[in-house]
């Protein structure tokens, strides 16, 4: 499609351009923050021209899985920093998760993040809905708010209201509603019963140990179970066992899933030996051979997103003494320079790793005008330079949190634009202009979408 009378508002020229054709060497125009066309604009006047010679564009990466702590805990992270972060990280959107303080459990909860969202939010954004007893037979309603990208379920490894542990909650929740939920699947019990190994005190290597394989394969196995008793579509959250992969290749029909960065790259013990606490995340990072299944996973085709997990704690809170020391570790900036060095060694095809960080995300939730390159779409690009070798620096690295337990790696693919709907948000390293995200829409929300 080529319209060289019209004036555009941005061009990109040059580039190679991941659509759902495939790669393609062709030129994209953008026009009130949509996609024009994908063609020869080499005749077409443009408010703005980018020559891409040498880069390749991928649709805007989207990140489903981001805790970013606002509000009650903005000492480790807020909305600002954590979309900044993204954002250089060339990500054009988050779902954040509901265990902030006070939890997301209401209208006005979400509401609330929406409100602070406003005018401080880098990428565009949504946020879940948590569930608890208390607010089941509300799920329904709530899931389709207007800016609510679904309901996170913890099976474990939370705290109060929203851990969701015995099978009659669990069942009870999965029957209020109808979109995907996300699930952290971790069985609780079998938590409680191997605290003995740690509770006294032990080394950050027995992280693994406590929480074991057999933790998170008997809760997806419940979870499924659950799922499709009560006719509900779930998705679990950083799977992290071989033994889950071969799990939920039987259960397709009602079940997707999402692995992270973290337990592709790092193993069990190295990580442990040289990263201590840092390492240390629920589900935890284990050996190898799961290091081994999770990519089988990948290569069959059946993990349908990758996100990061951010889960950020500051440095003094991480150097205490496990097991209290807190779990989770900064991800978000670092998600698409890790998948680029993967593909970059071998391991993924670039086409993989568009699906599975944008048309993904867009497959599960229903996400409206994102997630391709494609006419009519936002103009959301993550252009990059699958050639650059950079090194993660500590210098580079925006979240509050102020580490990663990637620093110091060098790596080959780098994040050169953030585009979100036609406006630049970061070019080489640097933020511009100023936070333009809005909410995410959804197909089935309450309000229809303009």
């Amino acid at each position: 499609m080529t319209e060289s009378a019209e004036t555009y508002d941005l061009i990109l020229r040059g580039a190679e351009v991941l659509t759902p054709n495939g790669r393609q060497a062709c030129d994209v125009a953008v026009s009130g923050g949509r996609i024009a066309g994908l063609g020869d604009f080499g005749g077409a006047r443009a408010a703005m021209t980018l020559d891409l010679e040498g880069l390749t564009v991928l649709p805007g990466v989207i990140d489903t899985q981001v805790h970013f702590r606002e509000p009650g805990l903005e000492h480790k992270e807020d909305l600002e920093s954590g979309t900044r972060a993204a954002a250089l990280g060339g990500v054009v959107a988050v779902f954040e998760m509901p265990n902030t303080k006070p939890s997301t459990l209401d209208a006005a909860a979400l509401e609330d993040k929406l409100a602070r969202a406003r005018g401080r939010a880098w990428t565009d954004h949504a946020f879940f809905m948590g569930s608890a007893a208390e607010n089941a037979e509300a799920l329904g309603e709530l899931e389709r708010l207007p800016g609510c990208c679904g309901v996170k379920i913890f099976m474990g490894s939370s705290t109060g209201s929203l851990l969701v542990e015995d099978d009659e909650t669990l069942r009870e929740v999965l029957r209020c509603g109808h979109r995907r939920v996300a699930v952290h699947c971790e069985d609780e019990d079998r938590l409680r019963e191997r605290l003995e190994l740690v509770r006294d005190g032990a080394d950050v290597a027995m992280h693994p140990e406590w929480r074991d394989a057999e933790t998170a394969l008997r809760a997806t196995r419940r979870l499924l179970r659950l799922s499709r008793e009560v006719g509900r579509r779930v998705h679990v959250l950083h799977v992290t066992t071989a033994e889950e992969v071969t799990e939920l290749a039987r259960h397709r029909d009602i079940a997707t899933c999402e692995v992270t960065p973290q337990p592709l790259t790092l193993a069990a013990p190295e990580c442990y030996e040289r990263l201590g606490t840092l390492a240390q995340m629920n589900p935890p990072i284990r050996e190898a051979r799961h290091r081994a299944g999770l990519w089988e996973g990948v290569n069959q085709g059946l993990f349908d997103v990758v996100g990061s997990d951010h889960a950020p704690h500051t440095l003094e809170e991480k150097g205490g003494d496990y097991p209290r020391t807190p779990s989770g570790m900064p991800g978000v900036q670092t998600l698409l320079p890790l998948l680029l060095d993967h593909h970059a060694a071998g391991r993924l095809t670039l086409e993989r790793l568009v699906d599975l960080t944008s048309a993904g995300a867009q497959r599960l939730y229903g996400l409206v005008g994102k997630g391709r390159i494609a006419v009519g779409y936002d103009a959301d690009f993550t252009i990059v330079d699958l050639k650059a070798r950079r090194e993660i620096t500590g210098a580079w690295l925006a979240s509050k949190s102020g580490w990663s337990p990637f620093e110091g790696m060098t790596v080959t693919g780098w994040p050169i634009f953030t585009i979100l709907r036609g406006n630049i948000v970061m070019r080489e390293d640097e933020l511009q202009s100023t936070p333009i995200g809005e909410p995410l829409r959804f197909q089935d929300t309450l309000q229809p979408d303009v």
